[in-house]
């Protein structure tokens, strides 16, 4: 499927034009079948997740608070480019006008920040849960949870506002192509007329001490997590206390490790890995977290099954006895 022609103006473009994955225009009919079904996934288990929650009262925990939060935070990143990534999949249009681009970048961007603190909440959560069961509810006050969630939007706002301020002010006068799925910055940046380093600059050192910091005290949490379960006199406790982990930790990954590569890609091997392999690696961490998050973090929890399951059965009986 033919990329739209490159625009030469002399004036900041109205529109920009998203190619995709670059070089992988054949596929693109084909790649829009499964981020259609994982975006259906991510819509309706994470609004389950919030609804459940946010419904029942008896799970009102820390826990259940910060994975309600978390649920919202990927339904805000994930529709904030996959539709028109399906839209440029499969019918190949990729226009997006120029405020469209940059609140696009904006939401995208500062919904990444609150993940990654998110998840670094949810790693404390489980580390008091587990080291200091007497004091759980003593530390993990709500006043403590509102607290934390507050740093978290207000880090993610601060990061990112400058970084939006930056790209945005730049001169646009020539190609209004962008080499991406979705208006991310770095891939903006580069169609400016003026030197887009210092933006690009800001963007790698504030992702980076962001990333590194929360990665620094999640590790130091389940650190502790796991020398607490060794400790455990029940080979069963130990066996789902790891299970448990094992499973968050692997979510880590998945959100970390592509999101990571794809920064540093950009910066020191874009001469080297190709164009399509630094958009893939930028789609993949906002689209599998938000698709697995609520079944990691949620359907594996007990209480939140059953609420799941009460719900859906409620709403199906409600509707057969309508409809007789």
């Amino acid at each position: 499927m033919p990329g739209p022609p490159y625009n030469h103006t002399m004036e900041t473009p109205a529109t920009f034009f998203l190619v995709g994955i670059p070089g992988l225009q054949p596929s693109h009919r084909w790649l829009a079948i499964p981020l259609s079904a994982m975006y259906a996934t991510a819509l309706l288990g994470n609004t389950l997740i919030v609804t459940v929650i946010w419904m029942d009262s008896t799970l009102q925990e820390p826990m259940y608070c910060f994975l309600c939060v978390l649920a919202a935070v990927d339904i805000v990143m994930a529709s904030s480019v996959v539709p028109k990534m399906i839209s440029i999949f499969s019918s190949g249009d990729g226009s997006i006008s120029f405020n469209a681009c940059f609140t696009q970048m904006y939401f995208v961007h500062a919904a990444t920040a609150m993940e990654t603190g998110l998840l670094l909440a949810m790693a404390f959560d489980r580390y008091v849960a587990i080291c200091k069961p007497l004091h759980y509810k003593r530390i993990l006050t709500p006043q403590v949870m509102l607290g934390m969630s507050v740093t978290i939007t207000i880090r993610a706002v601060i990061f990112m506002t400058p970084l939006s301020w930056m790209v945005s002010h730049l001169p646009f006068c020539g190609s209004n192509v962008v080499l991406h799925s979705y208006c991310e910055h770095i891939a903006v940046a580069k169609l400016a007329c003026a030197d887009p380093m210092p933006s690009s600059l800001y963007s790698l050192i504030g992702s980076s001490i962001i990333v590194c910091s929360d990665v620094a005290f999640i590790a130091a949490s389940y650190n502790l997590i796991l020398q607490a379960v060794f400790g455990l006199s029940s080979k069963n406790a130990q066996l789902k206390a790891l299970s448990t982990c094992g499973s968050h930790v692997g979510v880590m990954a998945l959100y970390y490790l592509p999101g990571m590569a794809s920064i540093y890609v950009a910066w020191l091997g874009k001469d080297t890995v190709p164009l399509h392999t630094q958009v893939l690696l930028a789609d993949l961490y906002l689209v599998i977290p938000p698709t697995l998050n609520p079944i990691i973090y949620g359907l594996r929890t007990k209480q939140i099954r059953e609420r799941i399951g009460s719900l859906l059965m409620h709403c199906l009986f409600d509707h057969s006895n309508l409809g007789s």
